[in-house]
């Protein structure tokens, strides 16, 4: 049997990356899954991909456009994945990401800073008080957090990214104690460096990511690494794994 059958997962920043290599996987495995995406056209694309991986499987996809920073949005969103699915028990905090734009604290922007906080902690603070009530509901569920290698160990010239990710593992910690009576199991993912298209391009001229990724131990991961663990973190094998942020980092962060 699939290892999700039964479950709807709600995926934010599910139109490329990290998001729609895990939609793929978790339709694959047999769940309903909702694409929350900002971009039309890359999140429309992602549904049909992971409907396509879903096969037999019973799993299926829906994109819903969703921005994550405003909450009529994602309230709206959430509303239609009870409608089309009539229950939430996976909710993946993915949507985020730095930009070329952060520095260190005494030289980057205000605007970048708020930027980050935005989208990666609130979008993520956001998503979690308004679904958290439906996966009560439901009768629990798993949510699964995106942090970050540099929430782990220092990564100087991007400190407003650094800091979204390092009190999102702090909120992935206390909400795993906050909601563990209701079924809910709460950890985070803290990939390394991660080949996809905008850390590609990211890379282009970054020293400082250019120097980390030099420290993987098994070369750079891409993201169906990420997706795999986030299966193992939504699916019943996990059942007494919470509060934890698991490096999925090729060894960097023990280099």
């Amino acid at each position: 049997m699939p290892r999700l059958t039964g479950k709807v997962a709600f995926i934010t920043g599910g139109g490329g990356g990290i998001g729609r290599a895990t939609a793929e996987r978790f339709a694959e495995e047999g769940a309903k899954v909702v694409i929350a995406e900002i971009d039309g056209a890359s999140g429309e694309a992602a549904a049909q991909a992971a409907r396509a991986r879903a096969k037999n499987s019973g799993g299926d996809a829906l994109f819903i456009q969703t921005d994550v920073r405003e909450r009529k949005s994602v309230e709206a969103a959430l509303a239609q994945t009870i409608e089309r699915f009539g229950s939430l028990t996976i909710l993946h905090n993915n949507a985020g990401g730095s930009t070329p734009q952060d520095g260190p604290v005494t030289e980057v922007s205000d605007d970048e800073f708020w930027r980050v906080m935005r989208l990666d902690l609130y979008g993520t603070f956001l998503c979690c008080k308004l679904g958290i009530p439906l996966m009560i509901k439901s009768g629990g569920g798993a949510i699964i957090n995106m942090s970050s290698i540099v929430a782990l160990r220092a990564l100087p010239g991007r400190d407003c990214y650094t800091a979204a990710k390092g009190a999102i593992t702090a909120l992935t910690r206390s909400m795993a104690v906050e909601y563990a009576a209701h079924k809910i199991r709460v950890n985070a993912i803290a990939p390394g460096v991660v080949l996809t298209e905008r850390v590609k391009k990211l890379m282009a001229g970054a020293k400082d990511i250019e120097k980390l990724a030099q420290t993987h131990l098994l070369g750079l991961g891409l993201p169906e690494h990420m997706a795999d663990m986030a299966v193992y973190l939504a699916s019943d094998e996990s059942v007494i794994t919470t509060g934890q942020v698991l490096s999925v980092d090729s060894g960097a962060t023990i280099r």
